[in-house]
């Protein structure tokens, strides 16, 4: 962390989005170390009250023997350092380090915290707004590359449109640790249950199209459809940059925004912006220009095979939250509240073999299922510019739809390692999305019986 960032350098961060745990900035100013960058500044929960020495405590002693194998991970004095350890040497190796980029971690300063937050307040959606803030106790910032431009030089000099994607879970679980009355987990992806839910409590106007198992399913044709369908319903699953700047879809990383579901004249005007805006890269035809660019977005998803990584990592996940959350209190030496729940002595008996599993065996599985959740949750970005002939290094895509031919490249993002006691909020989620779910499906079918009577 060799530069710091002081109050006069707040002026040159603008405000580029957030997540649930960090607010990214753009970088606006003149330097060249910092042209092409972002930065993640942690946030935290404005009712989170820890004191300075609490929240040096990165790690709990059983997340110490989860990571023990990783010494740098465990020893990290910021959670930045943290982040950047844990794509580095976790996800990396599992995703291809050519798609990932770890990030450096920087000094700031808490007047520089301050100042940024001061700045960005106007432009930070409600809703962030009073949940979270800037954590002025951090000492440091994470500096990365910014995917949604193609090279961090001379930014002026190049044409791109770049697609930030969500994928979600791409595979349908078949641990036989799924209870019973939630086998549907077994035929229905989680996140069209989850949509269900949502769309209950009012956080979205209408359930997405999007199919996950389309997206990671290596066919041409199913990745091609769940672009499309991203397309339609994009929420905080797709987002389209040009040269930097967001033309379509949210920056506040969430479900609810009014713009993300549109009627049949809206998704004709916003479909003509956006044939408008990306014709500095696609050739063509006004009202060709945006199947065009879907075609490409597809072609390099299933020429790159990045997301079959991505996939098999997600398949880390073994035993599914109902096995692993009896696992997770053999590892906090803690009495299973789940099994504590069960009615039946065959649920019991069921379970009761997780338990005399080893503590070495335990770690492994809570491990490999945190780590899945990681790339459950991750996003990836595309990023494009028509080939530059000088620049052989660079993957490309010729398409003869357009007679054109385009650089890419592909990174993972959002790599943020999953804490060990949020365990217990992933199963209690997991159990009411189903149930939910269930129970709709329940009242859908009496519905449909009533009506032919």
């Amino acid at each position: 962390m060799a530069i710091t960032l002081t109050s006069d350098d707040a002026k040159d961060w603008i405000y580029k989005g957030e997540g649930g745990a960090n607010l990214v900035l753009g970088y606006c100013g003149s330097s060249p170390f910092l042209v092409g960058k972002v930065l993640r500044v942690h946030k935290v929960l404005r009712s989170e009250v820890q004191s300075v020495i609490e929240r040096k405590r990165l790690f709990s002693e059983c997340e110490q023997l989860v990571w023990g194998d990783i010494p740098q991970l465990v020893k990290s004095t910021s959670k930045e350092i943290a982040e950047q350890v844990f794509a580095v040497q976790v996800m990396s190796p599992l995703l291809d380090s050519k798609h990932i980029d770890g990030g450096v971690p920087i000094f700031v300063t808490k007047e520089f915290l301050e100042s940024v937050e001061k700045n960005v307040h106007t432009q930070r959606p409600p809703w962030r707004l009073h949940a979270t803030e800037v954590d002025l106790l951090s000492h440091s910032a994470l500096l990365m590359s910014d995917h949604s431009v193609f090279s961090s030089g001379s930014l002026k000099d190049d044409v791109c449109v770049a697609v930030e994607i969500k994928p979600k879970c791409g595979f349908l679980p078949s641990s036989k640790f799924i209870a019973k009355q939630n086998a549907v987990k077994k035929s229905v992806t989680r996140f069209r249950m989850h949509q269900l839910l949502k769309f209950h409590q009012g956080e979205i106007s209408q359930p997405s199209e999007y199919n996950p198992l389309d997206l990671l399913s290596g066919s041409r044709e199913q990745i091609n459809q769940a672009i499309a369908a991203l397309f339609s319903t994009p929420y905080n699953n797709f987002r389209i940059f040009l040269n930097g700047s967001l033309i379509f879809g949210n920056l506040d990383g969430s479900d609810s925004s009014k713009n993300t579901v549109y009627s049949a004249n809206q998704s004709g005007e916003i479909g003509a912006s956006i044939e408008d805006q990306i014709k500095v890269l696609i050739q063509g035809e006004f009202g060709f220009r945006l199947a065009t660019f879907i075609e490409l977005v597809s072609e390099a998803i299933f020429r790159s095979g990045v997301l079959d990584r991505l996939l098999a990592v997600q398949k880390l996940d073994v035993f599914d939250i109902e096995g692993t959350i009896h696992v997770y209190y053999n590892l906090i030496s803690e009495p299973c509240m789940v099994c504590k729940n069960l009615g039946d002595s065959e649920s019991v008996q069921k379970y009761y073999w997780l338990h005399t599993l080893s503590f070495e065996e335990s770690l492994k599985i809570v491990r490999d299922f945190l780590i899945a959740a990681t790339a459950k949750d991750c996003s990836l970005m595309i990023s494009f510019r028509p080939q530059q002939k000088s620049d052989s290094s660079q993957d490309f895509i010729h398409l003869e739809s357009s007679k054109q031919t385009f650089d890419y490249k592909a990174y993972f993002i959002d790599l943020d390692m999953k804490p060990l006691d949020k365990m217990v909020h992933y199963y209690k989620l997991d159990q009411s999305i189903v149930s939910f779910y269930t129970q709709c499906g329940i009242q859908v079918n009496n519905d449909a019986v009533a009506e032919s009577l």
